[in-house]
């Protein structure tokens, strides 16, 4: 704790002009010995040397100092455990405050400095910058970073997630714009880049293998707990945070990503090159450059690709949203193939959809002609259901719609038209006036309807009431056959011969 100038100088003063000792200086002025201790320490004096006094622990200290040798990191609560079976009668927190100074305290580990040829080796990151809301989405904001060894050259992307894709773009995007790939990429233990290791063994993500197959460089990843060994790109994250990003603003992903390209090659580039402070990193890197391997004739394919199973609706569910497709791919597995501004949905090698992509969450993005496919199709089928109960319950409708079909009318307004009339007159008045009008030869709902009414007439019965059913198409589908009358009238003579046989 640091402690005012006036305060220092009274210690000096009370301790060589008054010669008081250290004790009485701590008294007077209200402050602790080791403060004094500390304070004619850094004046250059020797620490006071003051008379050791008893304490019940003094017996205990052999044992706890040689058990914290071959054990430095049991805990203080085991410790006094131990030592209040063998006899302590001290309370546990003066016992924690004793441990404390008596631990042994590790050896401060010396780092080289690492130095790297030009072109050798890159270093690879992610790092977080909070989270963005976009629409009913809340995403995170990560940077991947990548910077080469010898001319710090970095390279900053901004996605909204860590995943393998935006993985593979960072790269393939870090590549192109330094038009050259470094020798090794060193990884942190990313689940991106390393996803088992047991010691020296190591299994990489097999997408990563076949990246640094594509551009010919060597995966590796540093050691478990040695963050220093990529402190070249921790470092650059730090430089991005305070020089980049603090107080920033952007209209959205593209427009940072823009900014973090043109910061890259301008302020970034303009810095002192640590490896030589003579150049800058934009100089540093125009020597690197001509050695690092060159690229090969295509980029690495970086597009998501993930099998989707539709539903009984036409759309596939791809990172959060739905995307329509057309409404003959229900109940198939199809492959989403998502680029940063495009999903495409696949049947083979055949594109059934290609959409926007959307960041949004529980959208639905849609096709106006896969709407209009659906609404054809649903119209189509409320069509044949209609016929199909027209057949069943009057069979000549059949013959009825051929012959309008012949002469060109519409056959869904007449479908409807006899439907209607079937709802109203029932199923045998319909069949005999459909008869009729076939027998007139006009195959139009006006004759049947004709027919009805005089039906109706002769029997002189008041005119029928529309019966309102469900709209359930099952209900309003559904033909009763009426039972026939002669079981009944087998029933009832039956009752009868009961009646007359003798007790």
């Amino acid at each position: 704790m640091t402690i005012p100038q006036e305060l220092e100088a009274k210690i000096l003063r009370y301790f060589h002009v008054e010669k008081w000792r250290v004790g009485t200086i701590a008294t007077q002025l209200g402050v602790h010995h080791a403060t004094v201790d500390r304070v004619l320490s850094q004046a250059g004096l020797p620490k006071t040397a003051r008379p050791h006094r008893a304490s019940v622990v003094d017996p205990y200290l052999p044992f706890v100092v040689n058990t914290l040798e071959q054990y430095p990191r049991l805990t203080a609560s085991r410790l006094y455990a131990m030592v209040r079976e063998r006899g302590y009668p001290g309370g546990p927190d003066h016992f924690r405050h004793l441990i404390a100074m008596q631990r042994p305290r590790p050896q401060p580990e010396a780092y080289l400095r690492l130095r790297t040829l030009p072109g050798e080796q890159a270093q690879v990151d992610w790092a977080h910058f909070g989270q963005l809301t976009i629409g009913r989405a809340t995403r995170s904001l990560m940077a991947f970073v990548m910077v080469l060894s010898y001319s710090r050259q970095v390279f900053l992307r901004f996605c909204l997630d860590a995943q393998m894709a935006n993985f593979l773009r960072g790269h393939v995007a870090a590549f192109d714009a330094w038009n050259g790939v470094a020798r090794v990429l060193l990884y942190d233990n990313l689940k991106s880049a390393v996803l088992e290791r047991q010691g020296d063994a190591i299994r990489f993500h097999p997408t990563l293998l076949a990246l640094a197959a594509h551009y010919r460089f060597e995966p590796r990843p540093v050691a478990v707990a040695r963050g220093n060994e990529k402190g070249r790109v921790e470092r650059a994250i730090r430089y991005v945070r305070e020089a980049f990003f603090a107080a920033r603003t952007w209209q959205d992903l593209d427009d940072l990503n823009a900014q973090a390209a043109a910061w890259c090659q301008g302020q970034a580039a303009d810095r002192p090159c640590p490896e030589d402070r003579t150049l800058s990193v934009r100089a540093a890197f125009a020597l690197e450059q001509p050695r690092l391997i060159a690229l090969p004739d295509n980029p690495f394919a970086s597009d998501e690709q993930v099998a989707v199973r539709v539903g009984k609706t036409p759309y596939v569910r791809f990172d959060r949203n739905d995307y329509s497709v057309p409404p003959t791919q229900v109940q198939r597995t199809l492959m989403v193939v998502a680029s940063p501004t495009t999903v495409r949905v696949l049947a083979g090698a055949q594109v059934l959809a290609a959409h926007p992509r959307s960041y949004d969450q529980g959208a639905q993005i849609e096709d106006p002609a896969h709407l209009a496919e659906l609404t054809a199709r649903k119209r189509q089928a409320r069509r044949h259901r209609g016929q199909d109960r027209l057949a069943q319950a009057a069979p000549s409708s059949r013959t009825l719609l051929i012959e309008a079909a012949t002469r060109g009318d519409n056959l869904g307004s007449i479908t409807a038209a006899l439907l209607r009339l079937l709802d109203r007159y029932g199923a045998a008045e319909l069949e005999a006036a459909i008869g009729e009008a076939l027998a007139r030869a006009v195959p139009h709902p006006n004759a049947v309807r004709l027919a009805l009414e005089q039906r109706r007439a002769r029997r002189d019965q008041p005119p029928p009431l529309a019966v309102a059913l469900p709209p359930d198409h099952r209900v309003r589908d559904l033909v009763v056959q009426p039972h026939r009358l002669g079981d009944y009238d087998q029933l009832q003579t039956r009752g009868e011969d009961d009646n007359d046989r003798p007790d």
